[in-house]
């Protein structure tokens, strides 16, 4: 179980910043059975809810078989996902004003949209377009899902629509994706990362506690700083120097080998009793394409719950998705911004040097070396942890849920423990998450403070997005 000390610096963290401004075929039978069904069967009032929910589990699903695109690339493609499909209902919104009055060179002429579209379809067509393009690297075979999906749902959708009307709300949602992608193409900083996650001409400082790369491993984007933001730029939100609160050593006194220990014996405790720890870390660990969804595509996956749990409607939902999409992009920007600013070490390369020779992380098991292949300070679990939480606060207007995470609870031949875990607060569920890294064994505490700290500032930008007339 997590300290009461994390536990308790934490939660200030949190309130300090509160108060601030398978295989192929496997994966094809389950998409047809198992997901499909969970899809459809959404508990919603609002039927246009219904189908951007199943669009967004559609995407769920879709990502734990994404390659080389995690974490960094599957927040940014969240972003225009969900820009994708809020602009295209800006038509039938009147309490909501488009991105184009606030993004420069986002350019959508409304001159396009005929009297006579039918917003489901045009949204049918829109996620189709911008999921399809946005993912840009999915395992063989899956891809196909997609325009499976799409074709499934326009069965139902244009059932007494006129071929006028199904014309023009197709080419309307198809217009709006392609004006998007458009823009997105436009941060060439991104393209070329996408491409190139891994650049050759990154040279990682060399000193005494700096972050190395793994044997056979290069840099994951260590560039990523300079990708386009929607709300927070890296250069506007503050850092706390790594230094400036934990200082190297190898003195068994010292605060920096306390960390280090905490790391060693949580996640060997956790692996050789089977704890509570194991499941929390193997429970949110979320790292492993093929076998897990993504960080960023977890707090998907939650909204999609919390969306059916509180029955929004579709205004709402299209709000809550596009501003957690631009907060999962701004908080890498910020967090990768921060991991190659201070370049910390992971704690198995301390532990393995100062205090047992054996140790592995309980992530090893799952992926081919020992820890995600970039620094370790701040953590980006955290952040994306303290990031969606801050949205889910401001956007609900409290801290206090009854929430069971059940994402996991619809997937078949599990390799981990993923069993749903029960919360009485988004602040509890950022905690828990940001800890779980410590016994999985890839972060010290000073990360998850730092992640979870640098999200709720990153959430504060976010959340002052003015998207409504009233304000």
């Amino acid at each position: 179980m997590k300290t009461k000390k994390f536990t308790c610096i934490l939660v200030l963290c949190v309130n300090i910043l509160l108060f601030q401004s398978c295989n192929d075929s496997e994966f094809e039978e389950n998409l047809d059975e198992d997901i499909v069904t969970a899809i459809t069967e959404i508990e919603v009032t609002d039927t246009t809810t219904s189908l951007i929910v199943a669009w967004s589990n559609l995407w769920v699903s879709l990502d734990q078989y994404t390659v080389g695109m995690r974490p960094n690339i599957v927040t940014r493609s969240l972003a225009y996902i969900h820009l994708t499909g809020y602009e295209t209902a800006i038509p039938y919104m009147d309490n909501y004003i488009s991105n184009t009055r606030r993004i420069n060179n986002l350019n959508i002429n409304t001159n396009v949209f005929e009297s006579n579209v039918n917003l489901d379809l045009a949204l049918n067509t829109a996620y189709a377009v911008a999921i399809d393009h946005f993912m840009y690297e999915l395992e063989a075979g899956i891809r196909q899902n997609i325009s499976d999906f799409e074709s499934s749902k326009k069965e139902e959708l244009i059932i007494g629509l006129s071929e006028s009307e199904i014309e023009n709300s197709e080419n309307w949602g198809r217009y709006v994706a392609q004006r998007v992608i458009t823009y997105s193409e436009t941060d060439r900083d991104a393209e070329q990362q996408i491409v190139n996650q891994t650049p050759s001409d990154y040279e990682a400082p060399v000193g005494v506690g700096l972050w190395t790369a793994g044997e056979n491993e290069n840099a994951w984007f260590p560039y990523w700083r300079e990708v386009r933001t929607f709300a927070i730029t890296p250069e506007q939100s503050s850092s706390t120097n790594f230094n400036s609160v934990l200082q190297y050593s190898t003195n068994s006194n010292s605060t920096y080998y306390q960390q280090m220990f905490d790391v060693y014996e949580a996640t060997t405790n956790a692996a050789t009793t089977n704890s509570e720890d194991l499941w929390i870390a193997e429970f949110w660990a979320d790292d492993v394409e093929g076998l897990m969804i993504s960080p960023p595509g977890r707090h998907f996956s939650i909204a999609n719950q919390l969306i059916a749990q509180n029955d929004l409607d579709y205004d709402e939902t299209l709000e809550l998705l596009l501003r957690l999409g631009f907060a999962m992009n701004d908080a890498a920007v910020s967090a990768w911004d921060d991991k190659y600013t201070y370049n910390i070490e992971r704690p198995s390369n301390y532990i393995t040097a100062y205090i047992n020779d054996d140790f592995t992380t309980n992530l090893s098991k799952f992926i081919s070396g020992v820890n995600p292949a970039f620094p370790s300070y701040p953590s980006g679990h955290a952040t994306f942890a303290g990031v969606a939480a801050g949205v889910f606060i401001d956007f609900f207007n409290t801290d206090n849920i009854d929430f069971t995470d059940n994402t996991y609870s619809g997937y078949t031949n599990l390799q981990f423990n993923g069993t749903p875990r029960s919360f009485t607060s988004f602040t509890e569920m950022a905690l828990e998450n940001a800890y779980s890294r410590v016994p999985l064994g890839v972060h010290i505490e000073q990360d998850a403070i730092e992640g979870l700290r640098l999200g709720y500032e990153v959430s504060n930008a976010i959340n002052n997005l003015n998207l409504t007339r009233n304000n």
